[in-house]
């Protein structure tokens, strides 16, 4: 681990917090991006490496980060794509059988800058108060910083998917060879342990985020997956368009930014919410069951309830906040959620999900017909 220097964070409403920096070299100008916290207690690798984070500095509430090291197992995706992270002390020494080495040195390997010694609760009540907001952190002065806070543009308005979707599509064998369903998963910045999870229930050909609707039907999927991913959904209107045409030709299951755009080519609106959810101690009921479920979240933005009437039915609800975390779309085998079933970090009490996709796509395949939003 190096020594750390002398840095600061400065938010856009000229907010400063000292600290060192760690991790990788800003290189030419501070590190700049849009400033969210996350509650996770454990699993600060796969935060990082969740694309759902690109154009974000993402901070730790947990007061402690690096403490049981980093290992190739838990990357969720090919690299990283956060713009930086800030914690409040970052380990010197890790201990876990499963580590390879320190998240400084995994930081370093994959560029992503970082400050620790930042007073985070601080930080997190800032911007619980006033929402997430650009910020910038470096070693420069501090007007340098502040002018760079005041030109970060943040999420709105932004295609960050662009930025993080596969190039070329592969596929993913079933984990049981003789599985003969064919699911199709656009990447809109997916997590690798979702593709784990779908591989359960048959082969996984994912695609990238422009792959056109007559392409995808050309490959005739039992079913077609919407992934997460970062960013405002009205940015990708090539998602949308895609969707609205495969409604009715195909089963389909959203999370997170699939969730969002769904909602979107059904003709609902979605709003940014003030901080965001990101953590994996969420609740959420299921309003059939009344079940209350503990998830993992990671979104800036949400569908608008308000939207839905005679569209979709609402089946989930965050009990924090309201936030529409559920819809099945009426007249169709359509459905999807904003939390996140795959976990990684998180707990599993939602992944009854991927089961209830793999009985529709079932039912699909034995003709049985939607009976509406349920």
């Amino acid at each position: 681990m190096t020594e750390p220097r002398d840095g600061a964070l400065v938010l856009a409403d000229g907010s400063v917090f000292e600290g060192e920096l760690i991790g990788a070299d800003a290189g030419s100008g501070p590190a700049s991006g849009e400033v969210v916290f996350n509650t996770v207690k454990s699993g600060y690798q796969e935060v990082i490496t969740d694309p759902s984070y690109a154009g974000q500095i993402i901070t730790f509430t947990s007061p402690h980060i690096g403490n049981y090291g980093v290992n190739p197992t838990d990357f969720e995706s090919r690299g990283t794509f956060c713009r930086g992270v800030v914690v409040r002390e970052l380990a010197r020494r890790y201990s876990n059988h499963r580590a390879v080495g320190d998240l400084d040195g995994m930081l370093r390997e994959h560029g992503v800058p970082g400050i620790a010694g930042v007073d985070t609760r601080r930080l997190t009540r800032l911007l619980r108060d006033t929402g997430a907001m650009p910020g910038a952190f470096g070693a420069g002065d501090i007007g340098q910083l502040r002018a760079a806070a005041a030109a970060e543009p943040g999420t709105d308005g932004v295609d960050l998917v662009r930025d993080v979707t596969v190039s070329e599509g592969y596929a993913v064998e079933p984990v049981d060879a003789e599985n003969r369903t064919t699911i199709v998963a656009i990447d809109f910045g997916m997590k690798r342990n979702i593709v784990n999870n779908l591989a359960r229930y048959g082969r996984v050909e994912v695609v990238p985020a422009t792959t056109s609707a007559a392409d995808i039907l050309a490959r005739d999927p039992d079913g077609v997956f919407l992934s997460n991913g970062p960013g405002d959904p009205a940015m990708a209107p090539y998602g949308v368009d895609t969707i609205a045409a495969l409604l009715g030709n195909v089963p389909i299951f959203g999370i997170c930014l699939g969730h969002q755009l769904l909602g979107r080519a059904i003709g609902a609106g979605t709003v940014k919410l003030p901080f965001g959810h990101h953590g994996g101690n969420h609740p959420v009921m299921h309003l059939t069951t009344d079940r209350v479920e503990i998830t993992s979240q990671n979104h800036n933005f949400a569908v608008d309830p308000d939207t839905l009437a005679g569209k979709a039915t609402m089946t989930h609800v965050n009990l924090n906040d309201g936030v529409c975390e559920g819809l099945e779309v009426a007249g169709e085998l359509a459905f999807s959620v904003q939390h996140h079933p795959e976990a990684n970090p998180g707990p599993h009490d939602s992944h009854y999900l991927f089961d209830q996709f793999a009985d529709m796509m079932h039912r699909s395949a034995s003709g049985i017909a939607p009976t509406g939003a349920r």
